[in-house]
């Protein structure tokens, strides 16, 4: 049994599983409300890249794409590049389901190595999630990046 931490998000859109789907991953949009491109073809077993923004092509985060269910469900994993964590990397599932003319969005971090990156994934989710829900609502990410925010 893993006793390693986990943590769970749910956020509600406005929008369909599709355009929730898109937003998840396709490189240009993520670049708009994460900061990062995430970058895949998104076919199970292939990698996936979390890149800069910034014109450099640097991935800070690095995966394999598990399971890739359009427009329901997307699980990767997550791992530093060039990193072996001792437990493994961890593993993110995206679950998309529709209700009428919203989408509950599940976020679920799991494998997390210890109760402080548990603590960064939950501000860190909280932040993308946020910037997604704006995006997908209004067309725009929020005017500041959420992430940048001080805590306290």
């Amino acid at each position: 049994m893993n006793d390693r931490p986990s943590f769970v998000y749910v956020t509600y859109i406005e929008g369909t599983p599709e355009k929730i789907w898109y937003a998840l991953t396709d490189a240009e949009l993520t670049a708009a409300y994460w900061g990062h491109s995430n970058v895949s073809d998104w076919q199970v077993g292939s990698p996936w890249q979390h890149q800069r923004t910034d014109g450099s092509g640097i991935a800070d985060v690095v995966g394999l794409v598990v399971e890739s269910d359009p427009p329901r469900r997307l699980v990767t994993t997550w791992a530093l590049p060039g990193e072996e964590p001792a437990g493994g990397p961890s593993k993110v599932t995206f679950g998309i389901e529709p209700y009428g003319a919203i989408v509950r969005l599940t976020v679920t971090h799991e494998n997390l190595a210890d109760e402080a990156e548990r603590e960064t994934a939950a501000g860190g989710w909280a932040a993308v999630l946020s910037n997604l829900k704006s995006l997908v609502e209004t067309g725009s990410p929020l005017p500041e990046e959420p992430w940048r925010m001080p805590l306290g």
